[in-house]
């Protein structure tokens, strides 16, 4: 027959572990649920940079990409490349190093953006928006990468984000605006 101090003892020990249980998940469903970065693409743009009568057929723009990780776990990206899309067409790539966001925590990454001036010319939307002043791209780009909670606990995540980037050209002086909308997948 069992003691009534083991019996004791057991449920002593079972209570706690559902206490710990339950507080374990508690957590994972607030504090520790994952929640998008938060990316903002800033072309930087000097004034004379960007000129109609000396165009060539590839033109660098630099940019710094700011990347904000609102999680309580590390990331580690790998070397992956976005895109940036005028009218549907593909007219620059952005390489993206490979870089370790820490938790709770801001990075800025430069890059240089290539722009293949020669398909933006062709689009024939292409004057029509200069001449309205405003030139609007899309982004996109996929960096797949590994979050890191806790110090041990490593899983494969992507992170795919998409930025509408409006470039307002008037008298010589550049406006950029640009929105992304950034999702995490583990």
């Amino acid at each position: 027959m069992v003691s009534k101090k083991l019996k004791l003892c057991m449920s002593v020990s079972a209570l706690f572990l559902i206490i710990v249980i339950a507080v374990i998940v508690a957590l994972i469903f607030t504090v520790f649920k994952i929640k998008d970065p938060v990316v903002t693409v800033h072309p930087i743009i000097g004034p004379g940079s960007l000129s109609l009568t000396n165009l060539s057929s590839n033109v660098f723009i630099p940019t710094l990409i700011t990347i904000s990780n609102p999680n309580y776990g590390d990331f580690r990206s790998v070397n992956s490349t976005g895109h940036v899309n005028y009218d549907g067409y593909v007219v620059a790539d952005i390489p993206l190093v490979s870089n370790f966001i820490p938790a709770r925590s801001q990075i800025n990454i430069s890059s240089n953006a290539e722009f293949n001036v020669t398909k933006m010319i062709e689009d024939p939307k292409f004057l029509l928006d200069i001449a309205s002043g405003t030139l609007n791209f899309t982004s996109d780009a996929v960096m797949p990468g590994k979050v890191i909670i806790l110090k041990f606990i490593k899983m494969k995540a992507t992170t795919h984000s998409s930025c509408d980037i409006s470039l307002g050209v008037v008298s010589n002086r550049v406006h950029v605006e640009s929105n992304c909308v950034t999702k995490i997948k583990i």
